[in-house]
């Protein structure tokens, strides 16, 4: 009730509106209702990018940014708990460590498990790990994580998602659509990954290339991630390193589509 209460200007005529609030861990689904009000007032399409911000700091509880709606963004200075994002639609979330830490973020849990979970539309970064089953059923939503558990992007269907470390075993079970960039910094990932469904193949296509970039760029600047500046600033010896991980079936119908548009051309 708070946030909207303060995002009342927003919600009513559009005014941009900033803050900064502290929350704890007993605060949960932070955004929620929120983004209920957003919709309420203007539909599934929300408001214009941008136009509500707030930075949180401290430690969120359960499913901080659920269903966070188009023009909604929410910074986080801290951690948080499980499905954090979950059922994102159409907003903005960045997760940081606050700015005193004194760990190296891409080292550190920063997000607990099943973030993301059942994500539709928006987008979301990271600058630390996240626990199991990461982006699990994500049917849209783009994000950029520094590493992940077992299970990432399991079911998922569509979005991209980026990892910049590693990731745990039995990746991309059951994925069907979508598209995950994965950072194979030490070669092993093909080990971790499960092929049942999906091919890797190196990032050659110039479009995949501004499309990870970009996101790694946006990553950068929502989060200040030092591991997305080591990257950047080495592109042309970091981007061969990367993994594009697509299912069979999507590649197919992505091929057929193209044909069909040369054909017409």
């Amino acid at each position: 009730w708070q946030l909207i209460a303060l995002a009342r200007p927003a919600i009513e005529d559009g005014t941009a509106v900033r803050a900064e609030l502290d929350v704890r861990n007993v605060n949960r689904t932070v955004g929620g209702l929120l983004s209920h009000a957003v919709t309420k007032a203007h539909g599934a399409a929300g408001l214009p990018a941008g136009t509500i911000r707030f930075a949180l700091n401290g430690s969120a509880g359960q499913s901080f940014g659920a269903w966070l709606a188009p023009g909604v963004g929410l910074t986080r200075g801290g951690d948080a708990n499980g499905y954090v994002g979950k059922g994102l639609s159409g907003g903005v979330l960045a997760v940081r460590p606050p700015a005193d830490a004194a760990f190296a973020a891409e080292e550190n849990v920063i997000v607990g498990n099943t973030v993301l979970y059942g994500a539709t539309a928006g987008r979301a970064f990271f600058r630390g790990l996240a626990g199991e089953r990461f982006a699990v059923r994500n049917s849209g939503a783009n994000a950029v994580v520094e590493g992940v558990g077992d299970h990432g992007c399991e079911y998922m269907t569509g979005g991209v998602v980026v990892v910049l470390g590693r990731t745990g075993r039995n990746f991309a079970a059951g994925m069907s659509g979508g598209v995950a960039f994965v950072y194979n910094e030490d070669g092993a990932f093909e080990r971790r990954c499960n092929l049942s469904m999906v091919e890797l193949d190196p990032v050659r296509d110039k479009k995949d290339q501004i499309l990870l970039k970009g996101l790694i760029e946006k990553h950068f600047a929502y989060t200040g991630s030092e591991k997305a500046k080591t990257i950047l600033s080495q592109w042309e010896w970091t981007l061969p390193k990367f993994i594009r991980v697509m299912s069979v079936e999507y590649k197919k119908v992505l091929d057929q589509r193209a044909r069909q548009k040369a054909a017409v051309h």
